[in-house]
Order: C-alpha cells, then structure tokens, then sequence
C-alpha cells in the first residue's frame, strides 16, 4: 500500500501531460480568435476572406483563388460558392487558408441554437504559442471521493446557458451523483450527463470559482466519472477537474451547471484560472 499514492500521482501526472499535450493542438481551443453568426446576404467577416450567408438550413461561403481559400478536409482549392448544412451543435473545420503552407487559420462552421455561424481558429494566436499548461492545484488523495449514482427512470432535458449568452443549452441529465467531499459534513447531489460507454460528466460551481480573492478557478469546471460499478458505486477524483474552452476563450459555447449543481466548499483541486500564478 505504501506504494498506492506514487502510483496515483504518477498516473495522474499523465492525465496532466496529456491534458495540457491536446489543448495544444495546432486548432485546438487555445486558437479561437473569432465567433460570429453567418447573415442571410453574402457578407464579409473578420478575420477570414470570402463572402458568407446562410438561409438558415445550409451555409454558403463565396470565394474567388485570390483569397487563398482550400477545403480542410482535401486540401482543394475553392473558387466559386460552396455549401454546407448541419444539425444542431455540429461543427465543421470547413475551410482554411494563410501562413506558408496555406492551412494558418482553420475557419470552423458551427450550428449553435439552431443558427449558423463560424470560429476562426489561427495557429498563431499568441494563446496558443505562449501557452506552457493550465495551473493545477497539487495533487490530493483527499480529493479522491467515493460516492454513487442514482439513475432517473428517463433522462430529463433540462434547459441551461452557456459561455455565449446568444446560446441556449440543454443539459440531458440521467441522474445524479451523490457523495461527501472534505470540509463538509452533507451531502451532495449534481445532475450528470452520460458520455460514450456510460461514462458521466457534471458540471459544477464551488467556491473557488472566480479571479478575485478568494477565488482561484473558473467560473465553472467539469469532471469525468468513469461508468458506475454494477453496485452503482462511483469515484469522483476532483484532481482531474478540467476547465471548459470557455475559461480560455471567449469565443467558446460551453454549457453552463444546471441549476443546483453548485458545492458551498473549496474545491481545491484540479484546474485554476489559465491566468493564475
């Protein structure tokens, strides 16, 4: 047993390189330098040539060889108008252009609320070149909790907000994970939503959340918990607590807690503020 916590940190400081190794994909999170809904008459943007529309069931993107435009996807060449349609909250790295290899920006078409709109996501923004890993508190076996979950009979779409407040979000709950944390002698519920092969995910606030003191984190974390145990028993390792794109950006629409899943503790664990010390 003696070996048990080196173990857990190692493998935690794994999860943390790996972390820190995807948010540094060249059009990744940390390269959004734009978010803006797409009209219903070709027009110019920012920051991305072409002229774009939609009439609200496909996007059209206008575009002549000189504005160096070529399809992600095949690396083609786009002269003349192209389309595209998407269900809602699908994405698309449609188009890209720029830098010596002509693939610099990446412009991203998303279906948000029903409406279309584009992110552009540049390799070069200094978000991304300057980054060096998202501050974390140390690691704390305390912070390794025990808990279960108890399933809705059906899961209930529960209407949230999200970073955007021109976005509306809904939060598919299954049920809701019950468990004590230190500092605290209550329990704890927060709604979860269920992700591939019966993992959860919640969303929470705590009393870390903001960057004046006494806050340290974000406004809102998130946290995986690996698919429950026949017996429903669960683990909540808040070291393992990540920021939303939001807390990086603010061209993100990361769906906000659902009423309720807040925590009245610190939970000094996981990701801090990427602007912290």
């Amino acid at each position: 047993m003696g070996t048990l916590p080196a173990a857990k940190l190692e493998r935690w400081q794994r999860f943390r390189d790996n972390r820190n190794k995807a948010l540094a994909a060249r059009h990744g999170w940390l390269t959004l330098t734009s978010f803006q809904w797409l009209e219903d008459s070709p027009a110019a943007v920012e920051l991305a040539p072409g002229l774009w529309s939609t009439d609200g069931t496909t996007a059209s993107l206008t575009a002549v060889p000189a504005d160096g435009l070529s399809l992600v996807e095949t690396g083609e060449a786009v002269s003349g108008t192209i389309t595209a349609a998407l269900a809602d909250e699908e994405s698309l790295m449609w188009v890209q252009f720029g830098g010596p290899g002509g693939d610099q920006v990446v412009v991203e078409l998303a279906m948000r609320a029903g409406r279309y709109a584009i992110r552009t996501r540049d390799s070069a923004s200094p978000v991304l070149t300057e980054f060096t890993g998202v501050p974390t508190y140390g690691y704390t076996p305390e912070w390794e909790v025990q808990g279960r979950f108890e399933p809705y009979p059906e899961p209930l779409d529960v209407p949230i907000a999200t970073a955007n407040p021109l976005v509306d979000g809904v939060h598919r709950t299954v049920g809701e994970v019950v468990f004590r944390v230190p500092g605290s002698a209550h329990e704890f519920r927060l709604q979860a939503e269920e992700e591939k092969l019966g993992a959860l995910t919640v969303t929470f606030h705590d009393e870390t959340n903001g960057a004046a003191p006494p806050g340290q984190t974000a406004d809102w974390r998130k946290l995986a918990v690996p698919r429950p145990r026949p017996d429903h028993s669960v683990v909540l390792d808040f070291n393992r607590a990540i920021n939303y794109p939001s807390a990086f950006t603010p061209y993100g629409t990361c769906p906000m807690p659902v009423r309720n899943n807040s925590l009245d503790v610190r939970v000094e664990a996981g990701e801090k503020l990427p602007a912290s010390d």
